[in-house]
């Protein structure tokens, strides 16, 4: 896992290597073994890329960065892991190719000169990558199908620039650095980010999941972002459902032993879930003698500890378990150091969490961890998404299941019938009516902590857009929204916290269920496959796990995940916290005498608590901590 940061200058900046070098160290958590730095001027201008490392496969110097290969004509800077590096290189061997190192950088190289585009496809990873081609002059970047590697950038005619995270593209930047005013709205009133190419700052851009984009060097043209791989999601299986669970168990199988490569010591985090759960059990079910150490976060007697089944899972694998127990003012000490490392404001407290378990797995000399993300957005977990279900079988005419998938699916502990039928209908509902109703019955999306008339004038849309459906995809519902939530609304979020949170502490966390492989055989399997008739979440992964999971894991109804007690949290630090509200000057759109009534309000039981607290708190911290430094402009 590395950093990589760069770009292109038609007109050389004054004090470029100065610029570089204060990016590459803004970038050292993320490779902390090795760094390196290439600089080529020529008439049509200056391109740099550099790179930091963090050694993981092949640790000798023969895996430095950047790396180039065809006598100089290629040049690469990576971020990540290609899982199935061994079965490429052979295959490459096969054709002639000759390598110098064992590294996955040298065979994902040698891919891209002899497959181009079309090698993205074969690799089983995590990637974000440049590469600049000295014969056609050009520099193309590519990020992995679900984007868990990053990779920002911007661009106008005279310049390209490229980085892993944003505050390294800052230091890059001659321009002072204006606040997203849409995203801001986005996200403070509706909680959404992370499900674009926008991000908190104007004109810089994430490049999106799955896609690619070129900039021919010559003429400055930077080509629209173009995809090289999307969810497919219509059926095309026909196995039964006990032949498509052992199918999906082989999958999730391999995709672990890909995961278990690694020249340095592998833990993994563990909730007490079923996706965590099943990762560890897999690790010990293909490694028998292994020694596996994983990480738990534990809230004493709090509704959200999962400690009993982290200790279950413990137990049945004989492992070395690590526990973090969490003080609320352990995490006022530590939300500056959060905030700093997400580089952009995010959505709960159970983020520290997360930057905890990642800290106590460096400190045990752990440096990869395999994490269960996207467990639950590949196999219908969490509610299991019924009201798309239930909109699969109204599109297919088929009444009488959707009746009997309703009865069933509310006789689980927790669920709510009312609310399944009132999002569904909400898909039913034309636009005119949607906006109104998500007035009438959905957040505020005007509150009174908001200048609306400022925003207005701005051009924000103050509004969030109603998700529009695929006329092709007219019965699978289910399957459409799992492959939206993979791609664009809630993974993306998710991943970056896991990643920055690792990287902080330089630590590869790598997610064994997005694979290219697992999802789209997941997304082609009838929808009762994933959420049963009779309610059942996750169905066929709980088939495909018996005799390597325990039953009792398998056959839990409730989600936690790495939740935290928020409301009990916020409520101690709320004097501290109160503090960083007050010191909120200079963003015009946000009443701040009203914000801290509101947030009085919350704090003292007078209104509901709503996490909207939260993305009060961090959206102003942030705006303090990373964004005067960088000089942004509200």
């Amino acid at each position: 896992m590395c950093g990589v940061f760069g770009g292109w200058w038609q007109t050389e900046p004054l004090k470029l290597e100065k610029m570089l070098a204060d990016a590459q160290q803004t970038l050292a958590h993320r490779g902390p073994d090795d760094r390196g730095l290439e600089i080529i001027r020529n008439q049509e201008g200056t391109v740099a890329i550099g790179h930091t490392r963090l050694s993981i496969i092949d640790l000798s110097p023969a895996g430095h960065q950047p790396m180039s290969r065809s006598h100089g004509h290629y040049t690469i800077v990576y971020n990540g892991e290609i899982y199935n590096y061994k079965e490429l290189r052979q295959e490459l061997e096969c054709l002639g190719q000759e390598f110098v190192s064992d590294s996955d950088t040298e065979v994902l190289l040698a891919a891209w000169i002899k497959w181009g585009t079309s090698c993205l496809k074969r690799l089983i990873g995590m990637f974000a990558f440049v590469v600049y081609n000295r014969v056609e002059n050009t520099l193309t970047a590519c990020r992995d199908a679900f984007g868990i590697k990053p990779l920002f950038y911007t661009h106008d005619r005279n310049q390209f620039i490229f980085a892993s995270e944003m505050p390294a593209l800052l230091c890059l930047c001659n321009e002072k650095p204006r606040l997203d005013w849409q995203s801001s709205y986005d996200y403070l009133v509706f909680g959404n980010y992370d499900s674009s190419e926008r991000t908190f700052i104007e004109d810089m851009l994430q490049l999106a999941p799955g896609h690619y984009l070129k900039l021919d060097i010559k003429s400055g043209y930077l080509s629209e972002p173009k995809a090289w791989w999307c969810p497919n999601i219509a059926q095309r299986t026909s196995l039964n459902f006990k032949d498509a669970a052992e199918k999906l168990r082989s999958l999730f199988l391999d995709s672990i032993h890909l995961h278990l490569r690694s020249d340095v010591p592998i833990g993994a985090a563990l909730s007490g879930g079923i996706d965590s759960s099943a990762i560890v059990c897999a690790m010990r079910h293909i490694e028998p003698d292994m020694p596996i150490h994983t990480f738990s976060f534990i809230a004493p007697g709090s509704d959200v500890n999962e400690e009993r089944w982290a200790d279950k899972i413990n137990d049945f694998v004989k492992a070395k378990a690590h526990k973090v127990v969490i003080h609320p003012f352990e995490m006022a000490a530590d939300l500056d150091d959060m905030m700093r490392a997400q580089g952009e404001p995010f959505g709960s407290t159970s983020i520290y969490a997360q930057y905890r378990i990642y800290r106590l797995a460096r400190e045990c000399g752990i440096i990869v961890t395999l994490d269960g993300q996207g467990g639950d957005e590949l196999l219908a977990g969490y509610d299991g998404y019924p009201s798309y279900r239930m909109l699969s079988l109204l599109e297919k005419r088929q009444f009488g299941a959707l009746m009997n998938f309703c009865y069933n699916y509310t006789k689980w502990p927790g669920r709510s019938k009312s609310l399944n039928w009132k999002i569904m209908m909400s898909h039913l509902t034309p636009d005119i009516l949607y906006s109104t109703a998500k007035r009438l019955f959905g957040p505020d999306q005007m509150p009174s902590w908001l200048n609306k008339k400022v925003l207005r004038e701005a051009g924000v849309k103050l509004r969030l857009s109603k998700p529009r459906r695929d006329k092709e995809a007219s019965g699978r519902r289910l399957a459409e929204k799992l492959a939206l939530v993979l791609t664009k609304q809630g993974m993306p979020a998710l991943l970056r916290h896991g990643d920055r949170n690792a990287m902080r502490f330089s630590i590869e966390s790598r997610v064994p269920y997005l694979t290219i492989p697992l999802v789209e055989f997941a997304l082609s399997l009838p929808e009762e496959y994933l959420i049963s008739q009779q309610g059942e979440t996750k169905a066929i992964f709980r088939a495909a796990m018996r005799g390597i999971v325990p039953g009792d894991v398998l056959e839990r109804r409730d989600k936690i995940g790495f939740a935290t007690p928020e409301k009990e949290w916020l409520k101690l630090l709320a004097p501290k916290i109160r503090e960083w509200i007050c010191r909120s000057n200079g963003m015009p759109f946000l009443k701040r005498d009203v914000l801290l009534k509101e947030y009085d309000a919350l704090m003292n039981g007078r209104k509901p608590f709503s996490f909207v607290a939260w993305r009060w708190i961090n959206f102003c911290r942030w705006i303090e901590l990373s964004c005067k430094k960088a000089g942004l402009l509200p």
